[in-house]
């Protein structure tokens, strides 16, 4: 039976070292390979599979969700529990979000096969976080790894699913 989250806190999805400040990328390709290689680094797993399970989504429509956020994820048979990731770029991409704008910021989520609702409920529980007013000028301002996940983590905490 997956591990079941009551409040969908990302302090529970997300560790410190899961926290990319500046990352430089050119583009949508290039971003989610290294997110994927990131991913794979600290999940200690194959990052051509993680690339391949996120640009297997992304070709069912862009995870970039507008404001110049993406939320790329996906499931994978080896990933054992959500995992979450959080990359600020140096600059905005083209990420052929809904809105048309630039991206800037990339929250991704890999969940195990088995994941069900939890899967959907941590995706929703970004999102929220992502639109909280305020909070992603924050994020933009900030260029520091452990500020920003305090950012990310106590505001999920101050404000439970």
């Amino acid at each position: 039976m997956p591990h079941v989250l009551k409040t969908m806190a990302l302090i529970d999805i997300i560790s410190p070292n899961a926290v990319l400040p500046s990352l430089k990328v050119n583009g949508k390709k290039q971003a989610l390979q290294e997110v994927a290689s990131q991913a794979a680094r600290l999940l200690k797993l194959d990052d051509r599979e993680i690339f391949e399970a996120l640009l297997q989504r992304e070709r069912l429509g862009s995870t970039g969700i507008g404001d110049g956020i993406a939320i790329p994820h996906g499931k994978l048979a080896h990933v054992d529990r959500l995992f979450g990731l959080m990359a600020r770029l140096e600059r905005p991409i083209d990420f052929e979000a809904l809105d048309g704008q630039p991206v800037d910021i990339i929250f991704l989520l890999l969940a195990p096969e088995t994941a069900g609702a939890d899967h959907l409920k941590a995706l929703a529980r970004i999102a929220r976080l992502l639109r909280e007013p305020g909070l992603v000028d924050s994020i933009r301002a900030t260029r520091d790894a452990s500020a920003l996940y305090a950012l990310i983590t106590q505001s999920a905490v101050s404000h439970p699913a």
